[in-house]
């Protein structure tokens, strides 16, 4: 039996057994810094199960006419990171802005909403949106269950589709913020609106300040929201900090365009209740 080892280029081991039976020739690089994995290789009566080595050496555990047990090399496959293109970066911050800009848009709308809701000198159907009514055990608005017109400046109809529902309808409007008392004669509901009193006056101004201020607080948190998504790709290398630096000028850009929008029908719905 002979063996030898190189330390620079591949090592080649021969058994040689008594017998002569067929050779085993084995070709074993020394360059193996990776985990080993087991492999059985036989050849005539000669079995080769694990060999084992280093940097620049190889240690066989035992030869003789019995199997040998040497360690395998085993190549290890390095994974793959893929970088995001270019489209797929630009989807991502135009799928952002879609949503910042709707979110946005559906916080103008939710503070009209709310705005309208406060009466002012003259009637409105409006004045009716947030009224909810207890209809067949469910919640439901009250102009989805009834039509609603202005015969006048200073008084609202309801005439219901279902007769049914007056009572409930009457209830409703008892219960709720708008300091109207309903006439019900069985047909419609008929709503008189009061004169504002100037102290009266005054306290819906301060309840349609903080409703603006509401909607501003809303818009904010939307800013916050879209500022957190950007920083997110920066911390996966997808964008970088000029990207982000640009991407937070622009967005604070559109935070000041809708606060002026709130601003604006704010400006516009306190006109209104001051009005006499």
């Amino acid at each position: 039996m002979a063996t030898h080892f190189s330390s620079t280029g591949p090592m080649r081991s021969i058994f040689q057994l008594k017998s002569n039976p067929p050779k085993c020739l084995l070709f074993l690089p020394d360059s193996c810094h990776r985990r080993a994995e087991t492999a059985t290789c036989r050849a005539g009566s000669v079995s080769v199960r694990q060999w084992s080595s280093a940097a620049n050496y190889s240690r066989l555990v035992k030869l003789s006419n019995k199997p040998i047990v040497v360690r395998q090399l085993a190549h290890k496959r390095n994974g793959v990171v893929r970088c995001a293109t270019i489209e797929e970066i630009e989807a991502e911050k135009s799928s952002i802005e879609k949503d910042v800009k709707a979110r946005m848009e559906r916080t103008i709308d939710m503070v009209r909403t709310n705005f309208n809701s406060v009466r002012t000198g003259r009637s409105n159907p409006a004045m009716l949106d947030k009224i909810e009514v207890e209809y067949y055990g469910s919640p439901v608005s009250l102009k989805s269950i009834a039509q609603i017109n202005t015969p006048d400046s200073s008084s609202l109809l309801i005439q219901p589709y279902d007769k049914s529902s007056l009572k409930s309808i009457e209830k409703a409007i008892v219960s709720s913020d708008l300091g109207m008392t309903p006439n019900n004669d069985g047909e419609v509901i008929r709503l008189t609106l009061p004169q504002l009193t100037s102290e009266r006056r005054k306290e819906l101004s301060k309840v349609v300040a903080k409703q603006a201020e509401e909607g501003k607080v809303a818009v904010r948190n939307i800013r916050r929201d879209a500022l957190k998504a950007y920083e997110k790709l920066q911390k996966e290398k997808k964008l970088s900090e000029d990207n982000v630096k640009d991407l937070s000028s622009d967005l604070q850009k559109l935070t000041d365009e809708y606060m002026k929008k709130i601003d604006s029908i704010y400006k516009q719905k306190e006109k209104e209740l001051l009005k006499v």
